[in-house]
């Protein structure tokens, strides 16, 4: 049986720092509204195919070999089929992988969106006796982070701000099958200079809350099932957003939201924002931002702004931020690549 590797539930609290939606009812001619959320949640998705985490040698009677790395796989890749068999699990490649014999095998798998094909062929391992081909292999991920907003007309919702990123190669993971569900922060590793803090907490699997769409550089996706509760409010361009007192939401206690003082020290091109924590309550209980926390919506005037992001490792009193603006860009143009698809 091929070695597999899946994150774990301890690994399931690497927090995510850092779904989707559609423009919201107007209030005036171009003015969309959101109700902005702060809820930390679980988030669960499968991988489109297989992830090769790394490479791996094969102790045979001849000596160590590598039958992936020679044949070209690279870390990265995706694997989504293994002979004459689809996989999309851990499950599956290790059923397609029994019926392997020595014998050269056709492995195909997506590098950069396009589809390759290798042929490997397995070496037989002295440690079990069983073929293999040298691959460490990921097919999902889990972790906890914060939804940023909800669109109760169209039951859509974005969070994080960010992608979510495989831990060990980087790459921005194409995600399959994917569900938010209820979380509770049990307890907060405080940030530090040097090292960033993190919500330790866990979610409940079976109260799911919505399924996860689109994985985007700015922000996850999807549709909730019954809603987060609030009232919407009005959505900020970038041009309205400006340097001085604003708000965030923030789950980091249980499943209670709180808002929480901040400063909006800088509005920098790109749609990216720098804020500083002036909360007194949110620093004794955090010492400023901490993973889990991205996704966190931040509010100015009375508007929705957009989102905390990561943490500054030298000054966890401060971090950075996308607008919403931009969230809601990168949404839209995820929805239009997947009804293209």
């Amino acid at each position: 049986m091929e070695k597999t590797r899946r994150t774990c539930p301890r690994a399931a609290l690497a927090l995510l720092l850092a779904v989707s939606v559609l423009m919201a009812p107007a209030l005036a001619e171009g003015t969309r509204t959101l109700v902005p959320v702060g809820r930390t949640v679980g988030i669960e998705a499968q991988t489109e195919g297989l992830l090769v985490v790394s490479l791996s040698e094969v102790e045979t009677a001849e000596g160590k070999v590598s039958p992936a790395a020679e044949s070209g796989i690279q870390p990265g890749d995706i694997i989504v089929r293994l002979g004459g068999c689809e996989v999309s699990t851990s499950a599956d490649f290790a059923r397609a992988a029994a019926c392997l014999d020595g014998s050269p095998v056709a492995v195909q798998l997506t590098r950069a969106g396009q589809l390759i094909q290798f042929t490997v062929t397995p070496a037989l391992s002295q440690e079990d006796g069983c073929w293999r081909l040298g691959l460490w292999l990921r097919d999902g991920i889990a972790g906890i982070g914060t939804v940023t907003f909800y669109d109760p007309e169209t039951g859509l919702f974005g969070a994080l701000g960010h992608s979510i990123n495989d831990v060990d190669t980087g790459i921005l993971l194409p995600l399959g099958d994917g569900t938010i569900t209820s979380a509770t922060v049990s307890d907060v590793q405080r940030g530090e200079k040097g090292k960033a803090g993190e919500l330790h907490g866990a979610f409940d699997t079976e109260s799911k809350l919505g399924e996860v769409k689109q994985n985007t550089s700015s922000g996850i996706f999807g549709t909730a099932f019954c809603g987060f509760e609030g009232v919407p409010i009005p959505v900020a361009e970038d041009s309205e957003i400006e340097n001085g007192p604003a708000t965030i939401l923030a789950n980091v206690e249980g499943s209670e939201v709180r808002e929480y003082a901040v400063e909006i020290s800088r509005a920098q091109s790109g749609g990216r924002l720098m804020v500083t924590v002036t909360d007194t309550e949110l620093l004794a209980a955090t010492g400023g931002i901490v993973q889990g926390m991205s996704g966190s919506p931040i509010i100015q005037n009375g508007k929705l702004v957009g989102a905390v992001t990561h943490v500054l490792i030298s000054d966890p009193t401060r971090g950075y931020g996308i607008t919403i603006s931009s969230m809601l860009r990168a949404a839209e143009e995820a929805q239009t690549l997947a009804i293209a698809a």
